[in-house]
C-alpha cells in the first residue's frame, strides 16, 4: 500500500464516518455547544500533584482536545452508537478479537525490540492459535490454553530504553499523548502498513482499496466501541489536567523497566 493510499483510506474513513452521520446511524447527543464545561487554567492548580506533567504546548493541547470532544460528540460517538444498535454483542465481540488478533503483530514486534523472549514466545504463540483454532481471533482459545495478552507498542519501547516521555500532546482524534509515544505511534503504523504491503490479503480481489477502507473504518469503530471514555462527563471541572496526570503517570509505569523482574 503506498503512501498515497493510507492518505486515501484515512480521509475514506472520515468520509464513511460522516455518510453513517447523515445517513440515519446517528444519535442524538445531549451535548451542546453551550454545555461544554470550561476549562480551568493550570495556575488555579499548581499546588497538586497533577500540574507537574510537563506541558510548554498547553494552548494547542487544549483546543484539541475541544476539537476531539466535538467530533466525539457530534460525529464519532453516533457513529459507533448506531453500530452498537445494529451489531449483536457476540458479533460485537467476534470483530474486537479479530482486532486483537491483528494487533498481536505489533505485541510481537515491539516484545522483541524489548528482548523479552518469554513474552515473546507467549505472544507468537497466542497468535498462531487464535489465527488457527480461534478462526483468524474470532475467538480466543489462547487465553484458555494459558498464553496472557502482552500489551505493546513502540511508545513503550523507547520508555524501556529509557527514552523520555517528552511534552505532552494532543493529538486530533487519538487524544492523550507525547512526542514519544506519538514517535512510537509512526513508528508501529510504518511496520504495520509495511507487514500489509508485503501480504496484500485483498490484492487478488480487484477491491482491495473499498475493502482496505472497510477494515480500516470498522477498526477505527471498534476502538472507540470499547472505551468507555467520554470527553466531559467526569464531573471534574479540572478534567483536561487530571487527564494528562493519569495518561503520564499509565504510560510511565507501563514502559519503565522493572529492576526486580526475573530475566528471560
Amino acid at each position: 500500500m503506498t503512501r498515497c493510499n493510507v492518505i486515501r483510506i484515512s480521509l475514506a474513513t472520515c468520509f464513511l464516518s460522516l455518510a453513517l452521520l447523515s445517513g440515519g446511524c446517528a444519535i442524538t447527543t445531549s451535548a451542546t455547544l453551550s454545555e461544554v464545561p470550561p476549562m480551568h487554567t493550570i495556575e488555579e492548580f499548581k499546588d497538586q500533584r497533577f500540574a507537574e506533567v510537563y506541558d510548554p504546548w498547553e494552548g494547542f493541547n487544549r483546543s484539541i482536545y475541544r476539537f476531539n470532544y466535538y467530533f466525539d460528540s457530534y460525529v464519532f460517538l453516533p457513529v459507533v452508537q448506531g453500530y452498537e444498535e445494529i451489531t449483536p454483542v457476540f458479533v460485537q465481540d467476534r470483530v474486537s478479537g479479530f482486532y486483537n488478533n491483528l494487533s498481536e503483530i505489533r505485541n510481537l514486534s515491539n516484545s522483541l525490540f524489548q528482548l523479552k523472549g518469554k513474552e515473546s514466545l507467549t505472544t507468537l504463540g497466542r497468535f498462531v492459535t487464535n489465527s488457527t483454532i480461534g478462526i483468524g481471533g474470532l475467538f480466543d482459545p489462547a487465553t484458555r490454553f494459558g498464553l496472557d495478552r502482552h500489551v505493546q507498542d513502540f511508545g513503550k519501547t523507547l520508555g524501556y530504553w529509557g527514552a523520555g516521555s517528552g511534552p505532552y500532546l494532543v493529538l486530533p482524534l487519538f487524544g492523550p499523548s507525547s512526542v514519544r509515544d506519538t514517535s512510537g505511534l509512526a513508528v508501529d503504523t510504518g511496520i504495520t502498513y509495511g507487514i500489509y504491503t508485503a501480504a496484500a490479503p485483498f490484492s487478488g480481489t480487484g477491491h482491495s482499496f473499498e475493502i482496505s477502507t472497510g477494515v480500516t473504518s470498522l477498526e477505527a469503530v471498534d476502538m472507540r466501541h470499547r472505551q468507555s471514555f467520554r470527553y466531559f462527563e467526569s464531573g471534574y471541572p479540572f478534567e483536561y489536567y487530571m487527564v494528562r496526570f493519569f495518561y503520564h503517570q499509565k504510560r510511565e509505569l507501563e514502559s519503565a523497566r522493572n529492576p526486580d523482574a526475573p530475566s528471560e
